[in-house]
C-alpha cells in the first residue's frame, strides 16, 4: 500500500481514537460496509501503517510517580559502540523512549520510576554504568502537560485529496501581491 485515501485516513484516525473498535463499529463510522473495512485494516497492518494495539497505562496508578528525561552523553561515538549501547538501552523497562539526538549529547531518554530514590538508584546502578556512558544530565517533569501516542493525520487528507485530483498538495493560502 503506497498511497492512502480517504478511507485509510478515516481508519488510521478513528483506530487512534479508539483501538478496541469491532470492525462493525469502525466500518459505520469510516462509512464502508464491513468486508471492505477488514481487508483495508488488514492491509493498513501488512503495509507497516498500523504497528499494533495496546492499552494505555495510567504510570502513576501502578505506582510509577517519576518522570525523567536523562541526556546521556557517550565517550565514543562509532558505529559498534553505539551499537552495543542502544542495545543496553533498549533492555532496560524503566526506559520507555530513547531518540538519538543531535546537538548537545547522544541520546535522550524518558524514564518512568517508583520515587526519586528509585530513580537515584537506577541512575547511579544501571544508567551510568552502561557501556560508552561518559556522563549524563537530569531533569525531571513537574507536571504533565500532553502526553500523547496520537499521531496527527491533517497532512495526509490533504495528500490524498491532491492525489485524486492529480494537483500537488496545498501549501497554505495565497498570498497577494
Amino acid at each position: 500500500m503506497e498511497t492512502l485515501d480517504k478511507f485509510d485516513i478515516a481508519i488510521l484516525h478513528e483506530l487512534q481514537a479508539d483501538g478496541r473498535l469491532t470492525n462493525a463499529e469502525l466500518a459505520q463510522r469510516v462509512g464502508l460496509s464491513a468486508a471492505p473495512c477488514w481487508r483495508r485494516v488488514r492491509a493498513l497492518e501488512e503495509g507497516g501503517f498500523i504497528v499494533g494495539y495496546r492499552a494505555e497505562i495510567n504510570r502513576r496508578k501502578i505506582g510509577l510517580g517519576v518522570m525523567a528525561f536523562v541526556r546521556l552523553f557517550a565517550e565514543r561515538n562509532a558505529a559498534t559502540s553505539i551499537r552495543e549501547l542502544e542495545q543496553a538501552i533498549a533492555a532496560l523497562p524503566q526506559v520507555v523512549a530513547c531518540h538519538y539526538i543531535s546537538g548537545d549529547g547522544s541520546f535522550e531518554l524518558q524514564v518512568v520510576e517508583q520515587d526519586l530514590d528509585s530513580f537515584s538508584r537506577f541512575a547511579q546502578e544501571r544508567l551510568i554504568a552502561l557501556p560508552n556512558v561518559k556522563d549524563l544530565r537530569t531533569s525531571f517533569s513537574l507536571g504533565e502537560v500532553k502526553a500523547s501516542s496520537r499521531l496527527p493525520l491533517g497532512h495526509l487528507g490533504a495528500r490524498a485529496g491532491a492525489a485524486r485530483s492529480g494537483a500537488a498538495p496545498a501549501r497554505g493560502p495565497a498570498r497577494r501581491r
